[in-house]
């Protein structure tokens, strides 16, 4: 993951002439948290941001906690699919004010997969299984919530674990689609 060079200022925002930052959300959310982290804190408060993402997803804890950081510091930010958007990806794409796909942008929509440790006693599994049930069923409400939409058509792809294409995203109306010419929205002005 990286973002658009800031160094004058440490890293942390663009100056005003340079158009809002970038970052790249880049690989699985878990491995990433941090610096994603700090990349989001780095965009002023009501600021502007590109999120570019080509990720299988992560941390369903770390999904949350990044949309907790766009809609609590109000981030007007620009989602761009360059890749895939899958998974626990989809959370952030979803708090995005803003979703750009390509034709060739593919997302996942499934099911939570809960995993704990080995060794653990039926007590603590059958806890973090009821957790896990209400936490799916919560996060599966804000995703619907966060694309305004209908959870029919999105609660039908996570049931069946379906791959949706940047089309149908657009078609659907949870996401611009455009082709692979420059963007003049995302240009800087000459």
């Amino acid at each position: 993951m990286a973002a658009r060079d800031a160094s004058t200022n440490g890293g942390r925002q663009q100056d005003e002439d340079e158009g809002p930052l970038e970052i790249a959300l880049v690989g699985d959310l878990t491995d990433n948290a941090s610096e994603l982290t700090d990349r989001l804190l780095g965009v002023p408060l009501g600021g502007e941001c590109t999120i570019y993402f080509d990720s299988p997803g992560g941390s369903p804890y770390c999904a949350m906690s990044l949309v907790s950081l766009l809609r609590l510091r109000g981030t007007r930010a620009t989602a761009v699919v360059t890749g895939e958007c899958s998974s626990a990806a989809l959370w952030p794409f979803a708090a995005c004010r803003r979703r750009i796909v390509t034709p060739y942008s593919v997302f996942l929509f499934h099911p939570m997969k809960w995993q704990s440790e080995e060794h653990i006693g039926i007590r603590e599994a059958a806890e973090g299984s009821r957790h896990f049930a209400d936490l799916e069923r919560e996060m599966d409400v804000l995703l619907c919530n966060l694309f305004g939409r209908s959870t029919e058509l999105i609660t039908e792809w996570i049931r069946t674990h379906r791959y949706v294409t940047g089309a149908e995203m657009a078609k659907a109306g949870l996401a611009e689609l455009v082709s692979l010419e420059p963007l003049a929205c995302l240009r800087p002005e000459a």
